[in-house]
This record gives structure tokens, sequence and C-alpha cells, in this order.
């Protein structure tokens, strides 16, 4: 009998897709025959993940998991919204939100992680669940936010159940003021990230080039006016403090109010609650946001299947 070693089982899992537990497991009731391995797991189904790879995935759920001063969130996605509603899916997403938040918060500690009551890791898991709910699926990312004294808040607009849905956000407060207090602040501040959007929290974290980039934009719109060089200058520099208001959170103008800057927001709460109170860090995950979703010619793809 051929000796199950890495190498084999590593050639199994790409010429099938199967996880790494289920591989391991045909070998062994086959022998080390790699074809009848093969056989073995498309007999089982377990092989039909492979053929679902290449389908675009750009549905599915963002879940998030918080524990008082921690929280967590992941993206996974499907083909269909109709995978959203299902309750292994629904499981599985939850189950890595949790596993992110117990300290597996980047999306590759996080596909290696022993999944619960299973004998697999986070990743073979999926695949089984893509055989056998039948959809490509992706674990796309996962961040963890955590604070040494404060809160973390959660917030998921429109919930499709509780910490699952399509939008998803995280706010890290960090202060010594009562956590009550702070998680009604944190839920306010989650609101507004999840309206406004914001891609940085203060202007010292913009990316230099991002800046640039934008500058130069503006210069060029300004010339067009055929101002002088100073006064293309202050116009430049004005339309520069209004993108820091759409891009920084700091800057942003309190969506609640329509008029108060988040800064000032965090200013007056510190008053309030009688500490300091920092924006620690934010995160936010908006349900396939930045994937390309291919185009279907229906009549083509009948046409195609009435060949076959």
């Amino acid at each position: 009998m051929a000796e199950i070693g890495a190498a084999l089982v590593r050639d199994l899992r790409e010429k099938t897709g199967a996880g790494m537990m289920d591989c391991k497991r045909a070998l062994s009731e086959t022998g080390g025959d790699l074809e009848a391995a093969v056989d073995w797991l498309r007999k089982k189904g377990l092989s039909a993940a492979a053929k679902k790879a290449g389908r675009i995935a750009a549905e599915g759920l963002i879940g998030m998991a918080t524990d008082g001063k921690a929280g967590a969130i992941v993206e996974v996605n499907a083909e269909t919204d109709f995978v959203a509603r299902n309750d292994k899916f629904q499981h599985f997403v939850r189950t890595a939100a949790e596993l992110a938040l117990g300290g597996a918060d980047h999306v590759d500690s996080l596909r290696a992680a022993p999944y619960p009551d299973t004998g697999r890791n986070v990743g073979d898991e999926l695949t089984h669940l893509i055989a056998t709910v039948g959809e490509n699926m992706n674990l796309r990312r996962a961040r963890r936010l955590a604070v040494t004294s404060g809160v973390v808040v959660s917030y998921m607009h429109n919930a499709l159940v509780p910490n699952l849905g399509k939008i998803g956000v995280l706010v890290a407060l960090d202060s010594i003021a009562d956590s009550a207090k702070l998680a009604d602040l944190g839920k306010k501040l989650a609101h507004q990230v999840a309206a406004a959007n914001p891609q940085y929290l203060d202007i010292a974290a913009v990316d230099a080039k991002a800046l640039d980039r934008e500058r130069d934009v503006l210069r060029e719109q300004a010339r067009a006016s055929g101002k002088p060089d100073a006064i293309i200058d202050k116009m430049v520099e004005g339309r520069i403090k209004k993108f820091y208001e759409e891009v920084v959170l700091l800057e942003q103008i309190f969506v609640r109010d329509g008029e108060t800057r988040v800064s000032k927001i965090l200013e007056n709460a510190a008053q309030d609650l009688g500490a300091t109170v920092r924006i620690a860090d934010f995160a936010r995950f908006a349900l396939g946001e930045g994937i390309e979703r291919g185009t279907t010619d229906f009549a083509a793809e009948v046409a195609a299947q009435a060949k076959k």
C-alpha cells in the first residue's frame, strides 16, 4: 500500500477541491490509490467543490461577534442570496465570527483554525459546506478589534437575523467612562460609519498617494476656471477640506443632527461622561463590495444547455 503522506493528500485535494480531512479518509479507504480516492470522493459528493470554484460569489453574509472589549467581523460569500437564508450557511458564518473573536483575527489564521466538533479546520469545513449546499463560497475577510479599557460596539444594518446581514460595523471606543454610556455612544457612531462609509479614522491616516492623486485631479479641475495659480491653490485646499469631510470619520458631519462634526461629538461626550473618549478603530464590511460581478446572457445560457 502506498504511504499516505502530505504530498499525496495535497495532490488529491488539488484534483478534487475536497477538504484535507476528507482527502485523508478517501486515501485511507482506497489504500492510497489516488484515482480510486477521486472516485470515492465523487461518490460521496465531496469533489463537487472543485467544479464550483470558478463561479462568482458576491452574495452571502456579514457576520459579527462581540464580547465587551473585543469584537470581530467576517464576510463569507456565496453565489446567491438564497444561500444566505440557509441554516447551515448561517451557522458557519456565525461560528467563523466567534472564532475570529477568539483570536483568529486574520482570514488566513481563521481558515486554519479548528472548526468545532468536526475534526476539520475552517477552510476544510467551508469546502465541505460547498459540496453540501451546492454553491461556490469564499471566506473573504475577517477583522478583530479590541481595547484595554472601553467597549467595542457592533451594528448590523438591516440584519437578516441577529449579527448576520449585509452591512456590519464595529466601533472600538477607548475610555474609562461608564461602559453602558459608552456603548450607547458607540452605537450612534456605528450608525455614522454605516451611513457615511468613512475610509479613514483621522487626517493623519489618509493614504498619502490617495491624497496626492486627489490634489492632482482637483488642481486640473481648478485650472479649467482660468484663474491665477494663487487662487487655484486656495481652491484646491478648500476642496481638500471637503474631501476630508467625506472620507475621514472625525471630520465628517454627524448624520444624526446634520451639523456637528464627529470630533466635536467626542469632545461633548467626554464632558458628559467625565472622561476622555477616543475612537481607537472602526471596521465596516459591506457584502460584496469590490467584487466584480459577472453578467449572465440568459438566452445564450439556455441555448448552450439545449445543445447538450
